[in-house]
């Protein structure tokens, strides 16, 4: 067979089921080769679309997603969202068409060096020179991909590559001698570990997206549980413990709740699961949980020790760590902490001033908690929207949330929604999103029209940008540049134009009413929430300020 029918081969041989993709010139033999095979294929309107769709479908399904487009272009337009993959520890497949291997380097029509361009954000990346290479290279991919530390693996096919004949059978095995990451933690640093949250009154637990990567939510709930240690979470982290549970403080950092702020800065044990203390969690990190001794577990050894110092590190898969310590643990209890711990809750559950007439996010999305009652998968955009979402929407399963936490992608929202719903096509999808964000994908309108999917788009208009805004609030004496977003869409007419339901919220008492009509419809639809452009994310830790030194919406700092 040829290369590009050896390529579809070996996608279904991984048990590949969907592809998102966009054609061109360089990928066609490819293309050409998905005639006759059984994946489907998801034309996207813009290749950006296609990767974060891949994304989304891997975070729902917990397979790897994969995504194609032809050189050039088409590659390039891939970048983003497999940062954004490479970020987040997502796994991805990448497949890009390339010209024909003799005009590589000529400077030839639609090349680029695809591969040299994404080095630093793929976790591995190839350039095929032979056909006879692709079996392998596809085998390799999947399992680089989604082994260790999750992420984007990159192919790139040239042209004549994929054009000829291929002889070589999928291997059975990978044989890869130099990536071999560790699974189970040493003994001896889990006998550490367990030592300190024995010896430890006031122990916290903050974990990330790589518990969820691990699927290890169970464990990380009877670990709190064993310890009586109350659960922060990373943004990527949401879900990993029900929102409902009683140890659970929500999200922390610098938009994060201010009971788990206060909680850190106060424990004197941190326990980080699959969190790679990025400087939105941290605030200024010489201020970042003072008092408190360190166990991290992760199983990328360059996390451990780079932003913060670790008193106890643990490399290893998190499900099987969390085991292996669970099982030498045994029920402990901290009343007095635990006390003080639910004091902060209840003092500091609201930080925002009263609603006036404006409609609020907050508003909006303390209702669809309601009208929902949380059986939904959210998906965000990044601004404003995003906190509130995190802060406000309330969390039953592990993979009911997805956003872009590290690259901070606008844009993402609406194509990892259409991903995530062809995951789970019984879901109730939510994409939460802001006027500027959803304009940055608004055409993959037509591909969630085409699939037939009933995600809501729910729109946040305040008519600007609303974080850049906030920012310039606090960092340049409120003088607003460049952030009014004027020449805004008509959202209701624009979902009539793609013959989709449309809907449009302005005021409190139409909340209820919209939201159960958009999500019981069973139909793609389109609910313009008119909000204030005056809303504010608080709490919100300033830079040079530790995370206890929190701006409130009631005045003054939490910690004063």
């Amino acid at each position: 067979m040829t290369g590009a029918q050896a390529l579809v081969k070996g996608l279904e041989a991984e048990g590949v089921k969907i592809v998102f993709g966009y054609p061109g010139g360089a990928i066609l033999p490819v293309y050409d080769a998905l005639r006759d095979s059984s994946i489907k294929h998801v034309l996207v309107r813009q290749e950006q679309g296609g990767a974060h769709a891949a994304s989304g479908y891997a975070r729902v399904s917990g397979k790897t997603g994969v995504c194609m487009a032809t050189s050039g272009p088409g590659a390039t337009n891939l970048v983003t969202g497999i940062a954004t993959a490479y970020m987040d520890s997502i796994p991805i497949v990448a497949i890009t068409g390339q010209v024909s291997s003799q005009m590589v380097g000529t400077d030839a029509f639609q090349e680029v060096d695809i591969t040299g361009i994404t080095h630093p954000i793929t976790k591995h990346n190839y350039l095929v020179q032979d056909a006879n290479e692709i079996p392998r290279v596809i085998k390799e991919a999947f399992h680089i991909a989604s082994t260790g530390r999750p992420g984007p693996v990159l192919i790139d096919v040239p042209k004549n590559v994929a054009e000829s004949m291929c002889g070589e059978k999928i291997p059975e095995k990978v044989s890869l001698p130099g990536y071999r990451p560790t699974l189970h933690g040493h003994p001896s640093q889990i006998k550490n570990a367990c030592h300190l949250m024995k010896e430890a009154e006031k122990p916290v637990i903050h974990a990330g997206g790589g518990v969820i990567s691990a699927d290890a939510g169970k464990e990380l709930v009877k670990l709190a549980e064993l310890l009586q240690a109350p659960v922060t979470t990373t943004l990527m982290g949401l879900g990993s413990i029900p929102t409902d549970h009683a140890l659970s403080l929500g999200m922390l950092g610098i938009h994060g709740k201010a009971a788990a702020n206060l909680a850190i800065t106060e424990c004197d044990l941190l326990i980080t699961i699959g969190a790679r203390f990025d400087d939105r969690v941290t605030g200024l990190v010489e201020k970042f949980a003072p008092e408190a001794k360190v166990i991290h577990i992760d199983i990328d050894p360059a996390e451990i020790g780079k932003n913060v110092r670790v008193n106890v590190p643990i490399v290893g898969h998190v499900r099987l760590v969390l085991q292996a310590i669970n099982d030498r643990l045994e029920q402990m209890h901290r009343p007095a902490w635990m006390d003080l711990v639910e004091q902060w809750k209840e003092k500091a559950s609201c930080c925002y001033p009263e609603p006036g007439e404006d409609l609020t996010t907050r508003q909006v999305l303390q209702r669809l908690n309601a009208v929902s009652g949380g059986e939904m998968i959210a998906t965000t955009d990044v601004g404003q929207h995003q906190m509130f979402a995190a802060q406000f929407l309330r969390f039953k399963n592990a993979k009911s949330f997805i956003s872009s936490g590290g690259l901070g992608t606008m844009g993402y929202g609406f194509p990892a929604a259409i991903g995530a719903q062809l995951a789970d096509p019984q879901a109730t999808v939510v994409c939460i999103t802001g006027d500027g964000s959803f304009q940055m994908s608004m055409n993959e309108l037509a591909t969630a029209r085409e699939q037939n999917l009933p995600i809501k788009v729910l729109i946040m208009n305040n008519s600007c940008l609303g974080l850049v805004r906030q920012l310039q609030h606090f960092y340049c004496d409120r003088r607003q540049m460049a952030v009014d977003m004027t020449g805004n869409p008509d959202f209701v007419k624009l979902a009539a134009a793609y013959d989709i339901c449309g809907y449009r919220i302005t005021k409190a008492s139409e909340i209820d009413p919209v939201l159960k009509e958009a999500l019981n419809n069973g139909k793609l639809s389109i609910i313009e929430c008119v909000i204030s452009r005056e809303e504010i994310v608080y709490p919100t830790v300033l830079n040079g300020k530790g995370l206890n030194e929190m701006v409130l919406g009631t005045g003054g700092y939490d910690g004063e």
